[in-house]
């Protein structure tokens, strides 16, 4: 299964991050599938590759939390209906 995570890239008290494709069974720093995007949490820049996204998105890979935050703060899912998949744990 393939996942839009972030993955941790820069120096130290300087976090910067990559949206990346990977499949599930990667660690965080592990082998990628395709680079689809940036976030700088310091600066609040975020870029996105629209197209790249919505290509996994249509195979059926999901977003984490966080992602899907960036995601839809960006309008990514104005016109596609999609659902994060999170079971209630109780």
């Amino acid at each position: 299964m393939v996942k839009l995570r972030l993955k941790r890239c820069g120096k130290k008290q300087r976090a910067l991050y990559r949206i990346v494709a990977i499949d599930v069974r990667s660690r965080r720093e592990g082998r990628d599938l395709r680079k689809v995007g940036f976030y700088d949490p310091i600066n609040n820049q975020t870029y996105l590759n629209i197209p790249g996204i919505l290509y996994f998105l249509e195979k059926g890979a999901q977003p984490t939390g966080t992602v899907y935050d960036i995601l839809k703060k960006a309008g990514v899912f104005t016109d596609t209906e999609f659902r994060l998949n999170q079971t209630k744990v109780n």
